[in-house]
């Protein structure tokens, strides 16, 4: 063996223990002589920088880590046709989705490409990782966009947690007839962060799917918390060292619109939130249309004037996502965006200083709390390590 693609999670997947496993590999590969690139999966997400590089892979040279460009450095594999769409979706989707990858993962230099990440339950595609860190972590914009708008119009609520979702049946089908005779090993982990601190449930390791049907089931295990009845107020905590624009913060909505009450609150403390998109025309398309619900959103994304949005599925997918269609309140707790632009994009606003006097995380337990006044809230500090579900309606 003379040369091995490292395909990691990025930063926004820190408590994947994903860093240490990478870290591990390159040191144990180089040290025998291998040459080791890594490509993290970083979808439409900025590039890692060497201070996230430093704390989540260890010592490994920045060097080492090559940017993936979702627009400009994937090659087109082929497609997933229409009449598959069409079946898979009940219908409601009728166009065919090109499979676009990074070149890299096609260079037959590589001897061995280590796919690594962690299994979770994910608003897209039902169960994160797999297929999902090449298609969408080294894609294509057409993969990307297109995955993302097929989850929303099919339903986030009808996938979350599960396996074998229409969106996970593209990336399946995209393996099965693209990327079968690459060598790939997929290297994935299931973990839960209480207080902060990871901890590895399981590590799962093959080259076939069966590796990420063992770990969904511990998955749906232990990160799927289910509540007795409707949270009526949801405090969700963002980490400013992960969460930087309601891009990524705003997995505190999907991941507990299944346990809120209707009529409930969600109140998002996010002190290092300082925009909206990942990237600056997905910020600007967000400023533009809003979290203004689905059938608004799915209304403007048909007028023949918004081809912005049209050629940027993904952000209409998650402007329809990080909407609560008016079923329960959502409010940012900010410090760096004004009110005036958080309630642009119909969030209500509040002050991170004012909101952490009243709850603070520091002193918040996870789960149900009872503070001095009386008032039960429902804490959460970290809404990417799982999905809560009021086990009324499941």
């Amino acid at each position: 063996m003379r040369r091995v693609l490292i395909i990691p999670p990025d930063f926004t997947r820190f408590h994947s223990n994903a860093g240490y496993i990478t870290n591990v590999y390159y040191h144990t590969l180089t040290q025998r002589g291998v040459e080791v690139d890594i490509l993290p999966a970083l979808g439409t997400h900025e590039p890692v920088s060497r201070e996230q590089a430093a704390v989540m892979y260890g010592d490994i040279p920045y060097e080492k880590f090559i940017p993936h460009d979702w627009r400009n450095d994937v090659v087109k594999l082929g497609e997933v046709p229409a009449a598959y769409l069409e079946e898979i979706t009940e219908g409601l989707w009728h166009d065919p989705v090109s499979v676009e990858i990074n070149r890299r993962v096609m260079d037959e230099r590589y001897d061995l490409i280590l796919s690594i990440g962690q299994v979770v339950p994910h608003e897209v595609i039902g169960m994160a990782n797999h297929s999902k860190n090449l298609f969408v972590g080294v894609g294509g914009s057409d993969m990307i966009n297109k995955s993302h708008m097929v989850g929303a119009v099919y339903g986030m609520e009808r996938m979350m947690g599960r396996d074998h979702t229409p969106v996970r049946k593209i990336f399946d089908y995209g393996m099965a007839h693209f990327l079968s005779w690459r060598p790939i090993v997929f290297v994935l982990t299931v973990t839960t962060a209480p207080g902060g601190d990871i901890r590895t449930h399981g590590l799962f390791i093959g080259d076939t799917r069966l590796v990420l049907e063992k770990a969904i089931a511990l998955a749906q295990e232990k990160n799927i918390d289910f509540v007795k009845t409707g949270i009526k107020k949801c405090v969700v905590y963002l980490d400013p060292s992960e969460f930087k624009t309601t891009w990524l913060g705003n997995k505190s909505v999907y991941r507990t619109r299944m346990a809120i009450a209707d009529g409930g609150e969600l109140l998002v403390l996010a002190p290092g939130v300082r925009r909206f998109g990942e990237d600056l025309e997905v910020d600007r398309l967000i400023r533009k249309y809003g979290y203004r619900g689905r059938l608004n959103i799915l209304e403007a994304f048909e007028k023949p004037g918004n081809q912005d949005l049209r050629d940027n599925m993904g952000a209409a997918a998650h402007l329809i996502h990080g909407s609560s269609d008016g079923r329960f309140t959502i409010t940012y707790a900010v410090k760096d965006i004004t009110r005036e632009e958080i309630e642009g994009v119909c969030f209500r606003s509040a002050s991170y200083d004012e909101m952490v006097k009243r709850y603070d995380p520091a002193r918040l337990r996870y789960g149900y709390n009872t503070l001095p006044d009386g008032e039960e809230i429902y804490f959460i500090p970290n809404p990417a390590l799982g999905l809560w579900i009021n086990r009324e309606k499941f």
